[in-house]
């Protein structure tokens, strides 16, 4: 099957519904056996008139199309749409608004939000190996505040919003990149030293060279970690002290944030870091054909109903 590899290349390719049909049975079922997302029988019949599958044991849910057990399923809307929308967002390195994928795929912005916020879900990516490898590694270390600028908010909106100064009514989110690897970003309740100090030695591996600013919350790491300081009163570098390469990644984060989405609740920011942590650890070795065909291999195994999205259900978030 030839895979398109450019965005013109892709809304072509995935304007036929059976091309559609066929690049996604070919990331979800790899090895070209189709499983019953229910039972996990593996013999089961192809029904070509309503393009879906039925097991042949007798449960609920017997039948079921490409979208059942993945972000798709649920939506009435077809393969046709949603894997543009996939590459757009993979591809769009400030991101992309839900009004702008409103227009571009012919839904409601609403639809378009619902959308983005699934194919957020599916960019998320978890791993038990700690940073810095077996001890040898580098790791950076730093924390910014995200939130709306108040001179871009509506009266009654910074009233509601905008209640001190500095951080105060903004998120607190820790970042941690490993120098030639990757980075990961967590919401944090605040720059306390017992919670920067725990997401530190939950992600990195002890005997790490850690480089972080002069934050006293990160004072007595020095035990566990090569820890090493800057302190940007003073400079920025210091040989190979220094943050910078979490600061380029905060920069582009808010960059997409301020230019692109404008403002971003606390209760969704976890979803718009996890899809520029996305892009970001996948920017050097994949293109965007690549990316989207990563993000359709985690589409499987991931529900996010409307309900969870918009918290009128309890969630996990963090």
């Amino acid at each position: 099957m030839k895979a398109p590899k450019t965005l013109r290349d892709a809304i072509i390719h995935f304007a036929d519904a059976d091309n559609c049909l066929a690049y996604m049975v070919a990331h979800r079922w790899p090895d070209g056996v189709v499983i019953c997302p229910t039972c996990g029988r593996n013999d089961v019949t192809w029904l070509a008139t309503q393009k879906k599958w039925q097991c042949k044991s007798a449960h609920s849910k017997r039948q079921f199309s490409a979208k059942v057990g993945t972000i798709f399923e649920d939506s009435p809307l077809p393969l046709e749409k949603w894997l543009p929308a996939v590459w757009i967002i993979t591809s769009a390195k400030n991101g992309v608004s839900s009004c702008e994928m409103a227009r571009t795929l012919g839904v409601t912005q609403q639809t378009a939000w619902f959308m983005l916020h699934r194919i957020r879900y599916a960019m998320q990516t978890g791993s038990f190996m700690k940073l810095g490898g077996n001890g040898g590694g580098e790791v950076e270390a730093d924390e910014t505040f995200i939130g709306g600028k108040a001179r871009n908010m509506h009266l009654s909106v910074k009233a509601r919003r905008i209640t001190g100064t500095g951080g105060k009514d903004k998120t607190a989110v820790m970042g941690l990149l490993e120098r030639g690897g990757k980075v990961r970003t967590i919401v944090i309740p605040n720059r306390k030293k017992g919670v920067l100090q725990d997401e530190v030695r939950k992600h990195v591996e002890a005997g790490s060279a850690l480089y972080t600013d002069a934050l006293l919350s990160y004072s007595g790491l020095a035990s566990d970690y090569a820890h090493a300081v800057v302190d940007h009163a003073v400079e920025y570098v210091n040989g190979r002290v220094h943050t910078n390469g979490l600061e380029n990644f905060w920069s582009l984060l808010k960059r997409g944030i301020a230019g692109t989405y404008v403002s971003v609740e606390p209760f969704h920011l976890f979803r718009y870091l996890d899809e520029q942590t996305f892009r970001y650890n996948n920017r050097k070795d994949m293109d965007d054909a690549d990316r989207f065909s990563l993000v359709l291999s985690q589409v499987t195994g991931k529900r996010l109903t409307y309900a969870e999205a918009t918290g009128k259900v309890g969630q996990t978030a963090f």
